[in-house]
């Protein structure tokens, strides 16, 4: 079942005979013919595969399948909020959206590229705004194109949604987790999460995008990405998300294996690792953050950072050939420190333990199966 294809109309006449209890009311509150209303309701039945009302001496009683429906049902309707805006209006903006340009849209979605033009355009008339601008040969969404857009993603998202969990009726667990990971988590909590999360369930999708906070925090927002994991913002990154803990991470300071520290019978002091480069995420991380304090605690200038980079794979590599120190978590190099190609000098002060956690949207509502994902990570953290 493509969410695409769900016929806003249709939709629109299912949530008010759940809402009225009558085809007659439904069809007045949506101004269609009662027998128009009847057939849009029919052939919703048959795309999803499921009878939504049964018909009662003193109205339409819901199905199970209704009850599942409906309330993602009206919540992409308040998002999408005129009752003027078609599917294939919608389908066309939020391509054009997220790829950029009508050409790109157009591979994505197998449209083409006039019926594109056609449907975005009848988009701004039926809306009274004007969502593109050309620059040039390329264009821009304006303000309300932006606005407007992330609220049909989120729209779409909640459709996707719908789709997944009427599958479910039929016993099939089928469906797709979209997160977005920190790289932190990448290491080992997420992979180990994933592999007990699809041991139980091979049919389900798990979509792994990489990248900073500040990379997923904007797909995050458009319902590109149902959830964030990794290190949790302080301040928090909005009212419109919602962050929850999983488990403290403790970093610790390393180097190569040969490395020229002073030798001594304890790790080295704080003023002795201020004497070496640094290698350490850019501005804004906030293990950055976390760094920089550890010296100004002590009252020392930070040391020079070399190299301001948050790979791990290219921090191994750099550590391996110079005298650059760097700061993170065990589980990151896990790999290395076994091989001996790296070393544990010191552990950072209590100060520096990182809070790690999801991120979601407020008022996100998880499919079983995402919720089931969500209870699998929580069992391996809580494990590991």
């Amino acid at each position: 079942m493509d969410n695409s294809s769900f016929n806003l109309r249709h939709l629109r006449a299912f949530a008010k005979t759940f809402e009225l209890g009558t085809l007659l009311a439904a069809s007045r509150a949506v101004n269609i013919t009662q027998p128009a209303l009847t057939q849009g309701l029919s052939r919703l039945e048959d795309q999803i595969g499921h009878k939504l009302f049964e018909r009662q001496h003193d109205g339409m009683k819901p199905t199970t399948a209704a009850v599942l429906l409906y309330p993602r049902v009206t919540c992409a309707l308040g998002f999408i909020r005129s009752s003027r805006v078609s599917q294939a209006q919608l389908r066309a903006f939020t391509a054009l959206a997220r790829t950029g340009s009508y050409a790109e849209a157009s591979a994505e979605t197998g449209l083409a590229r006039a019926s594109l033009h056609r449907a975005v355009s009848d988009l701004e008339i039926a809306l009274g705004q004007t969502l593109v601008e050309r620059r040039g040969r390329a264009i821009e969404l304006t303000r309300s194109g932006r606005m407007i857009a992330r609220r049909y993603k989120l729209a779409q998202s909640e459709l996707a949604a719908a789709a997944d969990e009427l599958k479910s009726l039929h016993g099939i667990a089928q469906g797709r987790v979209s997160i977005g990971a920190m790289p932190l988590c990448r290491a080992r909590v997420l992979p180990t999460a994933i592999v007990k999360f699809q041991s139980r369930i091979p049919s389900a999708q798990v979509r792994v995008a990489e990248g900073s906070h500040i990379e997923l925090i904007e797909p995050l927002r458009d319902g590109e990405l149902d959830f964030l994991i990794g290190a949790l913002r302080d301040p928090p990154p909005g009212p419109d998300l919602i962050q929850v803990p999983l488990f403290d991470d403790h970093p610790v300071i390393l180097a190569r294996k040969n490395h020229p520290l002073p030798a001594g019978n304890g790790p080295p002091e704080l003023e002795d690792l201020a004497k070496f480069d640094w290698c350490i995420p850019g501005r804004g991380v906030p293990l950055r953050e976390s760094w920089e304090a550890m010296f100004s605690d002590a009252e020392l200038p930070s040391p020079r950072v070399q190299i301001e980079c948050g790979s791990v794979i290219a921090i191994r590599q750099i550590l391996i050939g110079t005298d650059c120190l760097t700061i993170l978590s065990p589980d990151q190099v896990a790999v290395e420190l076994e091989a001996g190609w790296l070393k544990i000098v010191a552990s950072a002060p209590g100060s520096l333990t990182r809070r790690i956690g999801i991120t979601y949207r407020e008022g996100w509502r998880p499919t079983a199966l995402q919720q089931s994902f969500l209870d699998t990570l929580r069992t391996t953290c809580a494990n590991a």
